[in-house]
């Protein structure tokens, strides 16, 4: 395994107790076609992971459902037993269905069973963070999650859960788990064309909760696509790497969960990420998602 001196860009955060580097990794993309299956390069998934804890990153994002159980099993191949100061956050709330769908799976007892289906898959006693994921494949969908997240609560209680967090979350199910008890982070959809969470992210900021987006470059129109490659070639850089370097820029409090299946997109996004952007390229940049 390759190791880094170099720091990573964006630096650290605090999950609750848990130290991690604002740039992280995201291992939805190391399963099969359309998040299922095994990968067509199983050994080349396990370089990806290795590579990225000898980057030092230290803040994986996965799920049990991705596969389904396919990225937990990589990750526990490639990297158990883990060191201590990395930190894999999870996620719970939805299962795949024979054509790739992703049905909520959000009663007590679906709940219980996927928090021990990745404690088994991870080989862990007590998984770090659980993201509690709601909506559907379209976004977030209002409505209570009192019922589901208190019973993640008691897993919590139960020390099989470390720290709680939610996902595709509307601001007002934001308030509400935390009503219910401490998060240490929301995963939403977020980027330069979508900032319909601009207000939220800064309240979390103030109360020390970090936002993790994903999708960086998902949802652009055309003329907001033709915007940012403007951008990113006078910058002589990609698309992906403006958008990544922006988000860091955005708030001290978003951390990044790229993902990729190759060692060199990788490293590509981690140097990307670390784009200088002057005052005047984000000006350009913040007039892409108005």
């Amino acid at each position: 395994m390759r190791t880094s001196s170099a720091p990573l860009p964006g630096g650290t955060w605090a999950l609750g107790d848990l130290t991690v580097t604002r740039f992280g990794y995201g291992a939805m993309q190391l399963a099969g076609p359309w998040v299922m299956g095994p990968p067509a390069d199983h050994d080349g998934a396990l370089a990806v992971l290795r590579e990225a804890v000898g980057l030092g990153i230290t803040h994986i994002d996965t799920a049990d459902a991705y596969g389904p159980h396919v990225t937990n099993q990589l990750i526990r191949e490639a990297l158990h037993p883990y060191s201590d100061s990395l930190h894999i956050v999870t996620k719970v709330g939805a299962t795949r269905d024979q054509e790739g769908g992703w049905p909520p799976a959000r009663r007590p007892d679906e709940l219980r069973r996927a928090v021990i289906d990745n404690l088994e898959a991870l080989r862990l006693d007590t998984l770090d963070v659980v993201n509690l994921r709601l909506g559907d494949a379209q976004g977030p969908v209002p409505g209570s999650l009192a019922e589901a997240f208190g019973t993640l609560v008691d897993l919590q209680r139960q020390g099989l859960i470390r720290h709680l967090g939610v996902s595709n979350a509307t601001a007002e199910q934001v308030a509400e788990a935390r009503s219910i008890a401490p998060i240490v982070c929301v995963q939403n959809m977020y980027n330069l064309a979508h900032r319909h969470d601009d207000e939220l992210i800064d309240e979390l900021a103030e109360h020390g909760i970090a936002y993790v987006p994903f999708f960086p470059l998902g949802g652009f129109t055309p003329l907001q696509s033709s915007a940012l490659t403007a951008v990113a070639s006078r910058l002589d850089a990609t698309p992906m790497s403006v958008a990544l370097a922006w988000l860091l820029r955005r708030s001290p409090n978003i951390l990044l969960i790229p993902g990729t299946s190759s060692v060199a997109h990788l490293r590509e996004n981690v140097a990307g990420a670390g784009l200088p952007l002057s005052d005047d390229d984000l000006a350009e940049l913040g007039k892409i998602g108005c």
